[in-house]
């Protein structure tokens, strides 16, 4: 996979009940990018961050990652590329330190010894979390167990990082630092958030989904510069661009 691009053609799913999730999904996110994913709650964010790791496939229409169907067949390949951040740390973070949760993939390819140690404190380090290795992660905070979750895919070295909710529970002071932590990233990174506010400090394109369709899709300051767009999608604009009610600046 020379290219991680992702590319949606067309994209509809549809949940066993049958109500639909995904309705003719499009879009082109270009390797290195930033892109946030925005939408009220139901909207398909989620939903279409299981296609990109493969957990759910399309009922129709297409999606590549680096020039790969998303199948079963090419399933193994996917996974390697992408790598995903759960909403809810506590779902990816069942070991009892902190070191052997972010070592968890790498043991499972057979990685160890000197190997394995240098990986796994290479990224602890990167997310600030090394000092933690031999903490139980239930005893760690909110904050803490979003940088050991980051840390536990950023082990396996993908080209690829999707996020569901990253802020979500996080204090003022976390979120500044995952904010500058993925500021740093060179990684494609493509994060459904409700966090409009980080969505403008992060990602430099924004993607509107509204009842599983792409209803904008342009720069971050653009789209929430746009009111229409927002209230149509049921979404205020972000503190950072509404004019100040008393000064009118």
């Amino acid at each position: 996979m020379s290219h991680h691009i992702v590319e949606a053609q067309g994209l509809r799913y549809s949940y066993p009940d049958g109500t639909p999730a995904l309705e003719d999904v499009s879009l082109r996110v270009e390797h290195g990018e930033a892109v946030a994913l925005v939408g009220e709650n139901g909207a398909g964010k989620s939903t279409l961050l299981r296609h990109f790791t493969g957990c759910l496939f399309p009922a129709a229409g297409t999606l590549r990652i680096g020039g790969l169907p998303v199948d079963k067949e090419h399933l193994a390949e996917i996974r390697r590329a992408v790598g995903m951040v759960f909403q809810n740390p506590d779902d990816q973070l069942f070991m009892p330190t902190v070191f052997e949760d972010a070592a968890f993939g790498l043991l499972n390819l057979g990685v160890a010894g000197a190997q394995l140690e240098g990986k796994v404190m290479g990224a602890l380090e990167t997310v600030g979390a090394a000092h933690l290795r031999s903490r139980p992660p239930y005893r760690l905070s909110q904050g803490e167990k979003r940088a050991v979750s980051i840390a536990g895919v950023l082990v396996m070295q993908p080209d690829i990082l999707v996020m569901d909710e990253p802020t979500s529970n996080l204090d003022p002071r976390s979120r500044r630092r995952l904010i500058e932590l993925l500021r740093t990233f060179k990684h494609t990174r493509i994060i459904a958030t409700h966090d409009l506010d980080f969505a403008l400090e992060v990602c430099g394109r924004t993607i509107v989904i509204h009842k599983g369709r792409v209803t904008a899709d342009g720069p971050t300051r653009e789209v929430f510069g746009d009111e229409k767009i927002l209230r149509l999608s049921n979404l205020e604009q972000p503190a950072a661009l509404r004019k100040c009610p008393a000064c009118g600046g």
